[in-house]
């Protein structure tokens, strides 16, 4: 039989890169959903054979119900992550439908996980924040810890050129990360770390170079911290062209916290950020790079491992971290009942095959 996927977000920046994948690498048939019927006629002309439209709007359970429990798998790509709760989650596990999404907020992750046993008792494989970062960062670092004898500390940076060929909605959940301290797992116990500071300077592959990354609150911080058994988990986020860098500090660390709380006020950064990058994607691309870097012990000697990712756009690289557990689900290859981290759920084999197999290479080296 053919696996029928919905994909909710489907015809935004992210949700179309998860589409793309599903293309290209299932044979599955596929609704993409928009909130309003006019969503139809604008992208009639760009849908395969095996896609349809779907009109839904989250809001309306009993629609969203139906559509759930006809389908194999639910993708969810309607962010940002921290407005949404676990009803899509909820009505998966009471329809026996597997689950992947695309969240990256902290909070969301925590309320996912309280239903780890109701998916489990429901057979159901729930596999949250699968897209690049977290996602396939998630995925380099277990590939990493496997290849010490321990892991004492996990160091992950990324960065993203502009608007890393994603819509306002990214905007918008950069700086909704940029309203509170959030805690980090260092040196064997919980601290509190302010957003946007303690600039380092890291070596990325081409064409980013050396590139400010700063504290940035994701989900992996913790997961991570609880998946493996390391004293310090260090998660920092860039952007370039560099500038972007100093306005987005400004915003963490300037302007006063009750405004950046503001959801109006973050409507407007949001566009303004999004009309910016509009403009220096031309020159800057929209691309990603990150770096994961494990220190530990090896053969009795300190050792740290370090490997390194880039794509030349982070929507697409997005879509291939989600539509590549998507393949594995639907071909019955990864079944995991419960709700999960990509590194608590997918083997690093399966990872290593389904990145080789979209000519991703993910450059290692131990030193």
């Amino acid at each position: 039989m053919t696996s029928q996927v919905l994909v909710i977000g489907g015809r935004g920046r992210i949700g179309s890169g998860v589409v793309a994948d599903l293309l290209a690498y299932t044979q599955a048939k596929i609704t993409i959903t928009g909130r309003t019927p006019a969503s139809e006629s604008q992208f009639s002309n760009e849908l395969s054979p095996r896609v349809q439209f779907l009109a839904l709007d989250l809001a309306a359970p009993h629609n969203l119900e139906t559509a759930i429990a006809a389908s194999n798998l639910v993708i969810h790509c309607a962010g940002p992550f921290r407005y949404r709760d676990e009803g899509v989650l909820k009505t998966c596990i009471a329809h026996g439908v597997d689950y992947l999404d695309v969240s990256d907020d902290r909070t969301f992750t925590r309320t996912a996980f309280n239903y780890r046993e109701a998916a489990e008792s429901a057979g159901v494989t729930a596999i949250i924040n699968t897209g690049v970062f977290p996602g396939i960062s998630n995925s380099m670092v277990r590939q990493g810890v496997e290849q010490l004898d321990s892991a004492e500390q996990i160091h992950l940076s990324y960065v993203v050129a502009g608007s890393g060929g994603a819509g306002v909605t990214v905007m918008r959940t950069t700086f909704l990360s940029l309203q509170s301290p959030f805690e980090v797992w260092m040196d064997g116990r919980w601290k509190t770390v302010k957003p946007y500071t303690g600039r380092e300077t890291i070596e990325f592959p081409a064409p980013f170079g050396r590139t400010g990354v700063y504290w940035f609150d994701m989900p992996e911080a913790f997961t991570l911290a609880e998946t493996f058994p390391v004293k310090t988990v260090i998660t920092k986020f860039g952007s370039a062209p560099d500038f972007y860098n100093h306005l987005t500090w400004m915003a963490a660390n300037i302007f006063p916290p009750a405004l950046i709380r503001q959801p109006n006020f973050v409507e407007f950064l949001s566009h303004v950020s999004h009309s910016m990058t509009s403009v220096t994607d031309q020159f800057s691309g929209t691309g990603v790079a990150m770096r994961a870097a494990v220190q530990g012990q090896k053969a009795g000697k300190s050792t740290c491992y370090s490997s390194t990712f880039v794509h030349d756009n982070a929507a697409i690289a997005t879509g291939m971290g989600t539509g590549s557990i998507a393949e594995l689900l639907l071909a019955g290859e990864l079944k995991k009942p419960g709700v999960w981290a990509v590194e608590q759920a997918l083997p690093t084999d399966l990872f290593e095959r389904a990145m080789q197999s979209r000519n991703i290479t993910i450059h290692q080296s131990l030193s």
